[in-house]
C-alpha cells in the first residue's frame, strides 16, 4: 500500500526506515466511490491526499451555475485544497471522485507532528506546492493567451491518459470552452491528421 508513495517521497527527500514507518504510522488509508465528495464548497480542508489508484476532480461553480474545473488528480498526486488546508477557512472547491478512488490521507494535526518529528517532511512539502503553483500560474496564462486548440493539444500531451478515463464535457470545462466546440476541434484534428 505504501510503495507508490514511498516511491513519490524518495523523489523529493531520503528516510531512514524509522521515519517511513512514522510517517506511514500518520496516513489514513480510505476508498473512495465514484460520485463521492471528498469535500465541498463551504466546507473547511483539514487534509491532503496522495492517490493510491483513481481520479478526481477540483473544480468550483461559477456565478452562472457552471463548473469551472481547476484540474483532474490521478494516481502518485495529491489532491487538498492548499489554500484552505488550515481549516480555518470556508472552501470555494469541491473536491470529487470521478472513478473509484484509493487514497492515502494526512490531517492537518498529523502533518504538523510529522514536521516536527521529520522536519526534512517540509521541504517534501515545499516542493510539491512550487510545482502545483507553477502547474496552474501556466494553466492560467495559457488560458488567458492561447487559442483553444492549443490548449487542448497542450493537455492531451501533458495528461495522455485523462482523456480515456474522463467526459468530453469535463475536458471542455477545464479547457473553458463549450463541449461542442471541442467536438468540432477534435473532429478537424482528426481531419487533419487524415
Amino acid at each position: 500500500m505504501f510503495t507508490e508513495i514511498d516511491n513519490y517521497v524518495a523523489k523529493c527527500i531520503s528516510l531512514t526506515e524509522n521515519e517511513k514507518e512514522y510517517f506511514h504510522s500518520l496516513l489514513n488509508h480510505q476508498s473512495v466511490k465514484k460520485k463521492t465528495f471528498l469535500q465541498q464548497a463551504g466546507e473547511t480542508c483539514g487534509f491532503e491526499a496522495y492517490i493510491i489508484k483513481g481520479c478526481i476532480k477540483s473544480y468550483y461553480i461559477d456565478e452562472n451555475g457552471s463548473e469551472v474545473i481547476l484540474h483532474f488528480a490521478v494516481e502518485n498526486w495529491w489532491i487538498g485544497d492548499i489554500a484552505n488546508f488550515s481549516g480555518n477557512k470556508k472552501s470555494t472547491l469541491n473536491l470529487e471522485a470521478l472513478e473509484d478512488t484509493e487514497l492515502l490521507v494526512i490531517n492537518i494535526i498529523d502533518k504538523e507532528k510529522l514536521y516536527e518529528k521529520v522536519p526534512k517532511f517540509e521541504r517534501m512539502f515545499r516542493l510539491m506546492i512550487q510545482r502545483t503553483h507553477e502547474t496552474m500560474m501556466n494553466r492560467l496564462i495559457s488560458t488567458m493567451a492561447k487559442p483553444a486548440e492549443e490548449r487542448y493539444l497542450e493537455f492531451i500531451s501533458k495528461y495522455p491518459s485523462i482523456p480515456q478515463r474522463v467526459p468530453q464535457h469535463l475536458i471542455a470545462a477545464y479547457l473553458g470552452i463549450s463541449p461542442e466546440f471541442l467536438s468540432k476541434l477534435k473532429a478537424k484534428l482528426t481531419k487533419k491528421k487524415s
